[in-house]
């Protein structure tokens, strides 16, 4: 056996002291990539009245409290994901300029003004589990929206109230790291419960788009193309069994993905991806999760790679790889 990339932070954490790593016959290292982890995340059914108001989404963005998280139950492994191209050239930062903001002007009346003043950031605490002035702003947020508090439940004008039901695979790991996030939902006065069935109800749920919310990873090629269209364009939030599961559609985003398949150069290809990545962060479409950029690496240290691995390569350039001329490994 070559080795392992290990994918869960525990296991990396708290699995491997054994003797065979201890002693070195076994190296355990992290070595970093640049291959697209796409999006993944807490998927908002844009098509539900009660998600509809972008100031709603935003609330809820400001509930989950990642840094928490992160300490507590991954073991500081993980980043948190502020673009839907992250760890990838395509991730857009700072504020747009140049050739992106050409693209944008022409929809600065369709746009959110913050876009083109403030580079986007998702709420970031001191990992305490204290996050009562993001709590507090969800709670204007939600008033500006029309939700109110009364009796500790958050209800709209008409008396109903705001309930969440988060969509899961039965045994998902989500199950145990979800109470945090109820938690600080439960303070804001709604109530968010999990609902996990068995693969082929997720299915049907996900393909009807018959959900509240659902956890899922949008993932990213190395050059973006007519996935985008699948993943966000108008002509596919209402085709069943398809991939718009948060049900966009956005003028905007269509022109956007539209530059994209229409880019002639790299230059243009860049600064409309990081158009279309900063013009769907900035309406809260999803809650942002966390990702890694690079691999947990176990193998028998008989085994050498070259001091540059490819960046791009999801098995680490293991073609790349050779054998020791002398074998360390020793059995016992």
């Amino acid at each position: 056996m070559f080795g392992l990339n290990e994918i869960r932070a525990k296991n990396w954490a708290n699995s491997y002291n054994i003797p065979a790593v201890t002693q070195g016959r076994i190296t355990k290292v992290k070595l970093p990539n640049e291959i697209p982890s796409g999006m993944q995340c807490f998927i908002i059914n844009n098509r539900r009245d009660k998600f509809s108001d972008i100031r709603v989404r935003q609330a809820l963005n400001l509930a989950l409290d990642f840094e928490w998280m992160n300490k507590n139950l991954f073991y500081n492994s993980y980043t948190r994901t502020n673009s839907y191209f992250a760890n990838s050239i395509y991730a857009s930062s700072g504020i747009p300029e140049g050739q992106e903001l050409k693209i944008l002007k022409p929809f600065k009346n369709k746009l959110p003004p913050e876009l083109f003043t403030e580079e986007f950031k998702l709420p970031v605490s001191d990992g305490s589990g204290r996050i009562r002035d993001q709590l507090v702003k969800a709670k204007n947020l939600l008033e500006q929206a029309g939700w109110k508090i009364k009796d500790g439940v958050l209800t709209n004008a008409k008396g109903e109230p705001f309930t969440i039901e988060i969509l899961l695979q039965q045994g998902s790991s989500f199950e145990r790291i979800m109470g945090p996030f109820q938690q600080n939902l439960a303070i804001l006065g709604i109530t968010a419960k999990l609902k996990s069935v068995d693969t082929s109800q997720y299915k049907e749920l996900a393909d009807n788009f018959d959900y509240d919310m659902f956890i899922n990873t949008f993932a990213e090629s190395l050059s973006p193309g007519t996935e985008q269209t699948s993943y966000w364009g108008s002509s596919t939030a209402d085709v069943k069994g398809g991939m718009n599961y948060i049900g966009i559609k956005n003028p905007v985003v269509d022109a956007l993905i539209e530059q994209i398949l229409n880019a002639n150069d790299k230059a243009t290809l860049l600064a409309a991806t990081h158009a279309l990545d900063r013009v769907l962060l900035w309406n809260y479409y999803v809650i942002p999760q966390w990702h890694i950029g690079s691999f947990r690496l176990l193998y028998w240290n008989k085994f050498e790679h070259p001091e540059t691995l490819p960046k791009y390569d999801p098995e680490f350039g293991l073609m790349n790889w050779w054998m020791k001329s002398k074998q360390l490994t020793t059995e016992k």
